[in-house]
């Protein structure tokens, strides 16, 4: 499969092959641009050289501790949260269920969870990305999952220890 034309043009510098390939795709004659074909003959710098790290090296640090955070508590909430519902006194324990039973419970019990939590995250994103920006709406979401999981987290023992009636009630 070729590259696009946009990567021919801009990452591997051939205006001419990237020319061409619009040329077929479009299936009009194009001719590259002269600014195009001289700028492909400026210095460039890898992605492993000192020059990548000065420029981009903190910006791809910050990024991926970001990610790296978010995943960690996201996709460890989504491992332990059967036990985290247990404790809380909205699932019963697993001896007491058969295992279609606790699957059904424990399903039940995410998808209120993620009902509550990612759907109206996801569509806020939807309706207000063009008006706040990307990184505004990653630094809200970031924030949000900071604020219930520390909201969560402190109160633990209380969770645990109080078994609350309408949490049984609900499953």
């Amino acid at each position: 499969m070729p590259e696009t034309a946009r990567y021919t043009a801009l990452v591997a510098r051939n205006a001419k092959q990237a020319a061409a390939d619009m040329s077929k795709v479009l299936q009009v004659e194009l001719e590259p641009e002269k600014d195009m074909i001289e700028m492909g003959t400026q210095d460039s710098y890898g992605l492993f050289s000192s020059e990548f790290a000065k420029r981009h090296g903190l910006h791809l640090v910050g990024t991926a501790m970001c990610w790296c955070l978010v995943d960690v508590g996201y996709y460890s909430q989504n491992l332990f949260q059967k036990n985290v519902l247990s404790s809380v006194g909205w699932l019963p324990p697993s001896k007491n269920m058969s295992a279609i039973e606790e699957v059904f419970k424990i399903s039940k019990a995410q998808t209120l969870v993620a009902l509550c939590g990612t759907v109206p995250e996801y569509w806020f994103t939807v309706l207000f990305i063009d008006h706040l920006g990307w990184f505004a709406i990653q630094l809200m979401g970031f924030s949000f999952m900071s604020i219930f999981m520390f909201a969560l987290a402190i109160p633990y023992t209380h969770w645990t220890n109080t078994k609350n009636k309408i949490c049984k009630a609900l499953f």
